[in-house]
C-alpha cells in the first residue's frame, strides 16, 4: 500500500531553498509539511542575478504577477546577452532570446540567410531578430499576442534580478502557505539503518526529522556530499575557471536590456544592471591569474563607483554523480556548478524543482523514479556544459596561455558532433529537451566566428531575388517595430519601478 510523505525538510535557504519551498508548498496544497532550516550566519552565494525566459513560467506557477515581481526584486528586463571579445578581441555579438526570421515550410530561416551571406548579399544575422534589434537600441516592450504575426508579438524576455530580494520575497510567499522556517546551523545528519537520512541535527542540539530531504546547502553539500558521500564529476579540464570575484557598483547611465559578458585574459567579466545598482563579477582560472590580479582587473573595469569591497568565490565546475541519492535530492549549488555565462544557475534550480514535482515520491522511493530523475538531470547538464565550452573553444584568441588551452583542447564528442554538422553545411541538431534552442546555438556559432563551408542544398531551390525580398521585408518590418517601442528605462518607469530607498547592495 502506498505511504505518502508526511514531512519534507529543506536544508538551506537562499534562492534555491526558497524557490523549492514556495513551489512545493503551492503544489502540495498543505497535504505535506514543508520545513526549511537555514542560518543567517551563513552567507548565500549571490551570483545568479541574470535569468532566462523560463523563470516566467515558475512565477506563473506561483501566481506571481510580473510587475509585482519586478518591483520586489528591483529587476530590469533582459532580451539576451551581449558577448564581447570572445571570438577575437574587438568582436561583439548578441545571444538574443526568441526567433531569428521566420521558418519557411521547408528550412530554418538561417539557411536562406547563409546562402545570401556567403554570396555577400545579406547583412548580419541580428538584423532579423526583434530581440537583437531592440536590445541594441535599448528599447523594450512586452510581447503583444494580439498583433498576430508581427515581430512585436514574438518578443521573448527574462530578467535581471536581485537574487537576495527574490529569496526574501519567496520566503514571505512560502510562509503564508504554511512553510515552517527554523533558524539554525545544521551540524550533521542522522541515518536510518537503510542509509536514508532520518533527521538533521542543529548546532543547539535540536533535531528536525523528515521523510524526504532536499539539500540546498550550496557548495558544502551537507547531505548529498558530507553525509551520503555522493561522488562528484569534475569538468575543470573543459571549463577551467574556478574562481569569481564579485562586487556591486553604483548605477551607470547606460540602462541596457541585456547582460554583458566580456572575455578577459583568464576568463570573463559580467555586468548586470538592476534598478538600484549594477552587479559585477569576474570569473577566472586561478591557474592563470591570482585573486589579487583578478580583483584589480574587475575594479578597473566598473561602470560606476564600487559599493563594497570585492569578495572571492571558489567553485569547481561539474556535477554530483547522483543528484538524487536515497531520500536526498540536491538542488542548486549542492547539485553541481556551471559558471553563470549563459545565466543557467536559477534555471537549473527551476528545472530540478519541475523534475522533482514530476517524480515526487512516496515513502517507498521507487528506484526507477530516482534513476530516471538522475538520467534526465545528467542529460540536461551535459548539454548546457557543451554550450558553455563552445564559447571558450570556438575562438581565435591566442593572447594568453588560458586562451591557447581552451582553443586547442579536445572537447566532448557530443559538442564535436555539433561542430562538425555546422562546419559542413550550417546544420544544427538539437537533441531531445536540451535547454538551448537551434537559434541559440546559431548565434554563438556564428558570433564566435565559425563559418560553415556551405548551406542546406534545398536553399538553392528559391531564386536569389525571392530570398532577397524575403530578407529585406523581414529586416524592414523589424526596424519599424523597434521604432515603436519605448526605451527600456521608460517602460520600467511606467509599469514596474521599485520604490526608492537607501539600499544599494
Amino acid at each position: 500500500m502506498q505511504q505518502n510523505l508526511n514531512t519534507v525538510v529543506i536544508v538551506g535557504g537562499g534562492t534555491a531553498g526558497w524557490m523549492t519551498a514556495a513551489a512545493l508548498a503551492k503544489v502540495t496544497n498543505g497535504r505535506v509539511a514543508i520545513k526549511l532550516v537555514e542560518s543567517e550566519e551563513i552567507a548565500t552565494v549571490g551570483v545568479g542575478e541574470s535569468t532566462i525566459p523560463m523563470v516566467r513560467q515558475f512565477n506563473q506557477l506561483l501566481g506571481i504577477t510580473e510587475d509585482e515581481f519586478m518591483r520586489e526584486t528591483k529587476a530590469t528586463f533582459k532580451l539576451g546577452i551581449e558577448l564581447c571579445d570572445w571570438g577575437s578581441i574587438g568582436d561583439r555579438y548578441l545571444h538574443a532570446f526568441g526567433q531569428i526570421g521566420h521558418r519557411s515550410s521547408i528550412l530554418p530561416f538561417h539557411h536562406y540567410w547563409l546562402r545570401m551571406q556567403q554570396a555577400g548579399r545579406a547583412p548580419d544575422l541580428w538584423a532579423y531578430s526583434i530581440n537583437g534589434a531592440a536590445a541594441r537600441a535599448h528599447r523594450f516592450m512586452r510581447a503583444d499576442p494580439s498583433l498576430g504575426r508581427s515581430p512585436l508579438a514574438e518578443i521573448v524576455h527574462a530578467f535581471h534580478i536581485d537574487a537576495g530580494l527574490y529569496a526574501r520575497y519567496l520566503r514571505r510567499y512560502a510562509e503564508k502557505l504554511g512553510v515552517q522556517r527554523t533558524e539554525g546551523r545544521v551540524l550533521d545528519a542522522q541515518l536510518h539503518e537503510n542509509g536514508h537520512v532520518s533527521a538533521v541535527r542543529l548546532a543547539g542540539g535540536a533535531a528536525i526529522a523528515g521523510d524526504f530531504f532536499i539539500d540546498c546547502s550550496g557548495f558544502r553539500g551537507l547531505l548529498i556530499a558530507q553525509t551520503l558521500k555522493t561522488g562528484y564529476e569534475h569538468w575543470n579540464h573543459w571549463l577551467p575557471c574556478d574562481r569569481a570575484v564579485v562586487v556591486p557598483s553604483a548605477l551607470a547611465r547606460e540602462f541596457p536590456p541585456f547582460t554583458r559578458a566580456t572575455a578577459r585574459p583568464a576568463g570573463w567579466q559580467w555586468r548586470i544592471g538592476l534598478q538600484h545598482r549594477t552587479g559585477n563579477g569576474h570569473v577566472y582560472s586561478s591557474q592563470a591569474m591570482s585573486d589579487d590580479e583578478a580583483a584589480a582587473l574587475l575594479m578597473r573595469n566598473l561602470d560606476g563607483e564600487a559599493l563594497a569591497e570585492p569578495s572571492v568565490l571558489r567553485f569547481e565546475s561539474g556535477r554530483r554523480r547522483q543528484v538524487w541519492n536515497r531520500n536526498v535530492v540536491a538542488i542548486g549549488l549542492s547539485s553541481g556548478f556551471m559558471e553563470p555565462l549563459e545565466s543557467t544557475s536559477i534555471h537549473l534550480v527551476q528545472s530540478a524543482i519541475a523534475r522533482l514535482i514530476q517524480f515526487f515520491p512516496d515513502r517507498g522511493f521507487n528506484p526507477a523514479d530516482i534513476a530516471e530523475f538522475n538520467r534526465q538531470s545528467e542529460v540536461e547538464t551535459e548539454r548546457i556544459r557543451d554550450f558553455l565550452i563552445l564559447h571558450y573553444h570556438a575562438t581565435t584568441r591566442s593572447d594568453s596561455g588560458f586562451w591557447d588551452h581552451v582553443r586547442t583542447m579536445a572537447v566532448p564528442q557530443t559538442l564535436q558532433d555539433k561542430l562538425d554538422l555546422w562546419r559542413a553545411a550550417g546544420r544544427i541538431v538539437r537533441h531531445g529537451d536540451e535547454l538551448f534552442s537551434e537559434v541559440g546555438w546559431l548565434q554563438v556559432l556564428h558570433g564566435q566566428g565559425l563559418k560553415p563551408q556551405g548551406h542546406h542544398p534545398l536553399a538553392e531551390v528559391l531564386p536569389y531575388s525571392e530570398i532577397n525580398d524575403y530578407l529585406d521585408d523581414t529586416q524592414a518590418v523589424i526596424q519599424r517595430c523597434v521604432a515603436q517601442m519605448p526605451s527600456h528605462a521608460d517602460f520600467i518607469a511606467a509599469h514596474c519601478a521599485a520604490a526608492r530607498d537607501t539600499e544599494t547592495c
